[in-house]
C-alpha cells in the first residue's frame, strides 16, 4: 500500500533571534555571521499538534502548503517527527509569496524529478501566474513506479479590502487551474488521464456558488482527466476547513472543502476506495466534527491546523 496526504499545516514559520550579547542595530549596520542567529519553530503549542496529527496520518508522502522553507521544515521534521528516519526526502522551495509562504513535500519514498514553475508569466500582465508555485515532483514507489505530483497552493479569498474577496480573486484562481492543465498536458500529452499523476493541495476555494460569488477552480476539478476523490465520501463529509464567516458582510460560517486530492483517471480507477479526511486537529469552534480530538486541542487554539489533512491509500496505478 502507498499511502498519501496533502495538509495545510497553518502558519509553519521559524523566528530568528540573535544570540545574546549582539545588538541587532550594530548588526544590521556591520553584518554578522550566521553563528549569530538563533531559529526556533513559531508557536511551540500549535505545532506540536501538528506533528502529532502527522504521525496519525502515517503517509509515505505528505505533500504540505504554508511552510516557510526547507530550513524551516528540515527543523521540524528533526525536532517533531523524528528525524531523517521518519521522512528522508524532503522538499521546500523559496516562491513568489513575499511572506515565506511555500508548498512541501516529507517523503519516505525517493524524489527523483523536482520542478518549479514559479517563473512561469502571464503572457499579458507580465506577472507569475502562481502567487507561490506548482511544484511538479515524481516520487519513486517499489512495485508501483514513478507517479508525479502537482502540489499547489492557489490564490486565497482575501484581498486588499479583507474578507470576502471571493469573487475578486477568482479570476486569479481561474488562471492558475488553466494553468496547471496546460503543465500537465505538455507533460504526459493530449490525454493525460491515461498517466499516473495527482494535482493536490490547498485550492483556496470550493465549488459551490454562495453569497461570496462563483468558483475559480471548476474548470480543473470537473476536468474529465482527473477524478476528485472527495466526491466518493458522503456530502456532508467531504469538509476540509470551517470558516466562522463575516456576519457584518451578510457572510454566513463555511463548512467547505477547500483541500484537493485529484487522481488522474489512470490512478483513481485503479483505486476506487474513498479517502480519509482527519478532523482531529479541529479546534472546537468547528462544531460540526464532534468525534475525537487530539489531547491539547482548544476551542479556538491550540490547535493543529485550520485545515484538515485529505488522506487517500493506493494500491497501484
Amino acid at each position: 500500500m502507498f499511502r498519501l496526504a496533502t495538509f495545510n499545516v497553518e502558519n509553519l514559520y521559524t523566528k530568528y533571534r540573535f544570540a545574546r550579547g549582539i545588538d541587532p542595530h550594530a548588526a544590521a549596520q556591520d553584518g554578522f555571521t550566521s553563528e549569530d542567529l538563533r531559529q526556533r519553530i513559531a508557536d511551540d503549542d500549535d505545532k506540536s499538534l501538528t506533528a502529532d496529527l502527522i504521525e496519525l496520518l502515517d503517509a509515505d508522502v505528505l505533500v504540505l502548503q504554508e511552510v516557510e522553507g526547507m530550513a524551516t521544515l528540515k527543523q521540524f521534521r528533526d525536532h517533531y517527527l523524528g528525524g531523517r528516519v521518519a521522512y528522508p526526502h524532503v522538499i521546500a522551495l523559496d516562491g513568489n509569496d513575499g511572506r515565506g509562504i511555500e508548498v512541501g513535500v516529507l517523503s519516505r519514498l525517493p524524489i527523483t524529478h523536482i520542478r518549479s514553475w514559479q517563473h512561469l508569466v502571464d503572457k499579458d500582465s507580465g506577472h507569475p501566474v502562481f502567487n507561490r508555485d506548482c511544484l511538479e515532483v515524481d516520487v519513486q514507489a517499489p512495485t508501483f513506479g514513478t507517479l508525479t505530483l502537482y502540489v499547489n497552493h492557489l490564490k486565497s479569498m482575501r484581498d486588499d479590502r479583507g474578507d470576502g474577496g471571493r469573487a475578486r480573486t477568482r479570476f486569479i484562481r481561474v488562471q492558475q487551474c488553466r494553468a496547471i492543465m496546460d503543465l500537465v498536458r505538455e507533460r504526459f500529452g493530449p490525454t493525460p488521464g491515461d498517466h499516473p499523476f495527482v494535482i493536490l493541495g490547498d485550492f483556496n476555494d470550493y465549488l459551490e456558488t454562495d453569497e461570496q460569488g462563483e468558483s475559480g477552480i471548476t474548470e480543473l476539478v470537473r476536468w474529465p482527466e482527473v477524478i476528485n476523490v472527495v466526491e466518493r465520501l458522503p456530502e456532508e463529509k467531504r469538509w476540509t476547513h470551517f470558516w466562522k464567516g463575516r456576519p457584518d458582510r451578510g457572510y454566513t460560517p463555511k463548512y467547505q472543502q477547500l483541500d484537493f486530492m485529484l487522481l488522474s483517471r489512470r490512478v483513481a480507477e485503479a483505486n476506487g476506495g474513498p479517502p480519509r479526511i482527519e478532523r482531529r486537529g479541529q479546534p472546537g469552534r468547528a462544531e460540526k466534527y464532534r468525534g475525537q480530538r487530539l489531547d491539547g486541542v482548544g476551542w479556538d487554539r491550540p490547535k493543529a491546523s485550520d485545515h484538515c489533512p485529505v488522506v487517500m491509500d493506493m494500491w497501484g496505478w
